[in-house]
């Protein structure tokens, strides 16, 4: 089992920055991808960015490009989203997700969520 905390979610102006975290505990985590999706009220949960644990090779969806990156510190089991020029149409659930596996923009992949955290951008 891999479980994970993201942190890091508020509110935040637009043309702003926030730096998401999420921290993975429970197993081995080198074999694995782990990626972001997001979910604005009454939306469907979209595909935001993914990050293979052991190359470190990344995806972006291109709603995001050009804005968000997505890193991991392998030492600190942690993977990170710097979203920057954020606006208000950013604004939703952030989950941090996990598969064995390539990367992945299908959330029916992932075995492994987190809680969420809120990223809210005020106009």
């Amino acid at each position: 089992q891999v479980q994970l905390v993201e942190s890091g979610g508020e509110l935040v102006q637009a043309g702003g920055s926030l730096r998401l975290s999420c921290a993975a505990s429970g197993r081995t985590v080198g074999s694995e991808t782990m990626g972001w999706f997001r979910q604005a009220p009454g939306k469907e949960r979209d595909f935001v960015a993914a990050i293979t644990w052991s190359g470190g090779v990344t995806y972006v969806a291109d709603s995001v490009k050009g804005r968000f990156t997505i890193s991991r510190d392998v030492a600190k089991n942690t993977m990170y989203l710097q979203m920057n020029s954020l606006s208000p149409e950013d604004t939703a659930v952030y989950y941090c997700a996990a598969r064995l596996g390539p990367i992945a923009v299908q959330r029916a992949y992932y075995s492994y969520w987190g809680q969420g955290t809120q990223v809210a951008v005020s106009s």
